[in-house]
């Protein structure tokens, strides 16, 4: 048995947009009333970009600007499969997915050249 592939959605930014703040840097005196200092590209990033690691700090102190939950921010989601590159063929060998067919170039051949 195969353990479902979990994921997430981050809603930070229909979260600030449902309470009125709808530049990236509304972010930046709120974060620094609660001690965290983040620039404007780093605020920008946590915003507009899904985050892969977050301090619980920063999460925290969301949680509290935005006056919400963490099922508000961060949606579980599983992956319905995982969507694998088809293998290539060796040099030589017939192609295991058919992408071009017959359309493969001749294999090169290298002799030594004369002097």
């Amino acid at each position: 048995m195969m353990a479902a592939k979990l994921d997430y959605h981050w809603h930070l930014r229909k979260v600030m947009a449902d309470r009125g703040m709808f530049s990236t840097t509304d972010l930046i005196p709120p974060l620094a009333e609660r001690g965290i200092s983040l620039s404007s590209s780093q605020v920008y990033r946590l915003v507009v970009e899904r985050p892969e690691r977050l301090s619980l700090k920063i999460l925290m102190a969301l949680l509290d600007i935005l006056d919400c939950t963490t099922d508000d921010l961060i949606e579980p989601i599983a992956v319905a499969g995982s969507a694998t590159k088809p293998k290539k063929a060796a040099a030589g060998g017939t192609p295991v997915s058919e992408g071009v067919g017959d359309l493969r170039p001749r294999r090169a051949r290298i002799s030594g050249v004369d002097r």
